[in-house]
C-alpha cells in the first residue's frame, strides 16, 4: 500500500480530543432528541412559512421541479469529474494518479457502502439544502485516511479553542465526536466560520414557495376539471337548506375531472354566472415559468440546462458556451471549495494536492475536438503543448513508441534537412574522377 506521511503544521494548535460532557451520552427516558432537520424545528427556526403560507423544507423543496433539476444537475456533474492526484515540487507538478491509493478513494470507492459518485452527490445535496456537506475521514493508526463516509447535516458543530468540533448522532441516542481534521466540511454560500448556509432557506425560500403554491393551484384547478368557478342565480328566494342541497348537488355531479364534461341542468328559474378567470387569464403558466428561472437564478444554473429555454439567452447559441457559463459561474466555486478542503484535510503538505478534471464538460464535437488536439500535439508547425501519448490518453487510447516527447519544431526542421541532405547524389562519377568537359 502507498503510504502518504500525514502531517500537522507546527503552528497548529494542539488537538484536543472532543468530549460529550456538554451532551447526554444516552438521552432520560420520556425526553425525544429532535434533529435540526425535523420539519417542524425548520419552520420554527429556520424555514418559517413564505409569504404563500408555504414552508420550505429540505422535503417539501425537493416536490418542486426545478429544485429538484437543479440539485441533480450540480451534484451529478460534480461527482462525474475525475479528481487527480498530483505530485507537487515548486512549480512544476507530475499527475500520480495510479500511483496514489487516495485517487482511489476520489473516484472509486471511499466507503463499502458508497461509490465515489453517489458520495459527493449526498455531499452537494447537503450542502444545497441543509447548508453544510460533512464527510467523515477514516484513518489508520498512523493517521493514514483509509475510507471516506458521508455524515447526517443534522449535528452539533462547537467551537473550541479556535478549532470545531462535531457531535453526529448515532443509534440509541448516543453522539459521538470528531475534530475538525477528520471532517471534511463543504459549506454552503455565507460560511461564518461554523456553519454555511442553504440556498433554500436564503435566496430561493420565497421562490420556492410560489412555485409549490403555483403547483398545487395547477393540480388543483386541472384536478377539478379545470373548470371555471360559477354562481347559481334564482329568480326567486332560496332558503339556507336549499342553498346547501343545491351546492352538495352541483359539486357531487359537476366537480372533478371525471365530471368535466357532463351537461349541466338547472333547476326551473335558475341561471349561471361565470365568477373566476381562466388559468390562463390569470398568468397561471407564467408565474410558474417565472419560479423556475427565480430559482435556477439562486443555484446559479443557466435555466436552459433545467429545460427552461423561453426567453433564455445560450450565451452565444451554443450549448458548449452554456456549459462554459455554467463551469465559470457556478460550479467552478464549488470544486475549488471542495479542492482547498481535500488538501487541508487528506494531505496536510504541499508536496500533495487534488484538483477536479474538467475537460469532459469542455469537449466539444468530434471535429472541434481533432482540430484542438492537433494544435496541442504540434501542429500547424508550432511548438507541442502535450505529447501525443498525453492527447492519445485524454481520448481513452494506449501510447505508441515515441510518443512521449514534445514536438518541436525547430528540430523536425534540422531533421528533415539532414534527412534531405543524406538523399542528396555525389556530384562526381562513381570512379571518384571528374568527367572531362
Amino acid at each position: 500500500m502507498n503510504l502518504i506521511p500525514w502531517r500537522r503544521p507546527a503552528q497548529a494548535a494542539a488537538r484536543v480530543e472532543p468530549t460529550l460532557e456538554q451532551l447526554p451520552a444516552v438521552l432520560p427516558r420520556n425526553e425525544t432528541l429532535v434533529m435540526s432537520g425535523d420539519p417542524a424545528v425548520m419552520s420554527i427556526f429556520g424555514a418559517p412559512a413564505t409569504y404563500t403560507g408555504r414552508p420550505v423544507t429540505e422535503s417539501s423543496s425537493m416536490q418542486h421541479g426545478a429544485v429538484y433539476a437543479c440539485t441533480r444537475l450540480i451534484g451529478g456533474t460534480t461527482g462525474s469529474l475525475q479528481i487527480d492526484v498530483y505530485r507537487r515540487d515548486g512549480e512544476r507538478r507530475e499527475k500520480i494518479n495510479e500511483k496514489d491509493d487516495i485517487w482511489w478513494l476520489l473516484n472509486e470507492q471511499p466507503h463499502p457502502r458508497w461509490t465515489a459518485t453517489n458520495l459527493w452527490k449526498r455531499t452537494l445535496y447537503a450542502e444545497m439544502l441543509r447548508g453544510d456537506g460533512l464527510i467523515e475521514i477514516q484513518r489508520s493508526r498512523n493517521g493514514m485516511p483509509i475510507g471516506l463516509r458521508p455524515m447526517p447535516p443534522d449535528c452539533t458543530i462547537d467551537l473550541k479553542d479556535d478549532r470545531l468540533v462535531y457531535y453526529f448522532p448515532e443509534d440509541g441516542g448516543k453522539r459521538r465526536g470528531l475534530d475538525q481534521d477528520d471532517v471534511i466540511h463543504i459549506p454552503g454560500y455565507g460560511f461564518d466560520g461554523v456553519r454555511g448556509q442553504s440556498v433554500i432557506s436564503w435566496g430561493a425560500r420565497n421562490g420556492i414557495g410560489i412555485g409549490l403554491a403555483t403547483d398545487e393551484y395547477a393540480a388543483r384547478f386541472f384536478g377539478s376539471g379545470a373548470a371555471i368557478q360559477y354562481a347559481l342565480l334564482a329568480k326567486q328566494k332560496v332558503d339556507e337548506p336549499m342553498q346547501n342541497r343545491l351546492r352538495a348537488q352541483w359539486e357531487e355531479r359537476y366537480a372533478g375531472l371525471e365530471n368535466a364534461f357532463r351537461p349541466v341542468i338547472l333547476p326551473e328559474g335558475m341561471d349561471v354566472k361565470e365568477l373566476s378567470l381562466t388559468a390562463h387569464d390569470a398568468q397561471l403558466l407564467e408565474a410558474r415559468k417565472y419560479s423556475v428561472i427565480d430559482i435556477a437564478r439562486c443555484f446559479g444554473v443557466p435555466p436552459i440546462l433545467i429545460g427552461e429555454s423561453e426567453k433564455t439567452s445560450t450565451w452565444g447559441g451554443g450549448v458548449e458556451q452554456v456549459v462554459l457559463s455554467f463551469l465559470k459561474f457556478s460550479l467552478a466555486d464549488r470544486l475549488v471549495t471542495i479542492e482547498q478542503e481535500l488538501n487541508r484535510k487528506l494531505f496536510r503538505t504541499r508536496t500533495r494536492m487534488v484538483e477536479f478534471n474538467v475537460d469532459r464538460l469542455l469537449r466539444g464535437d468530434a471535429a472541434s475536438r481533432s482540430k484542438f488536439l492537433r494544435e496541442m500535439v504540434g501542429g500547424s508547425q508550432g511548438p507541442g503543448i502535450i505529447t501525443v501519448n498525453e492527447a492519445r490518453s485524454g481520448e481513452r487510447l494506449s501510447p505508441v513508441e515515441g510518443g512521449d516527447e514534445l514536438y518541436d519544431p525547430t528540430k523536425a526542421a534540422l531533421t528533415l534537412a539532414e534527412a534531405a541532405a543524406d538523399e542528396k547524389p555525389d556530384d562526381k562519377p562513381p570512379g571518384g574522377k571528374d568527367e572531362p568537359a
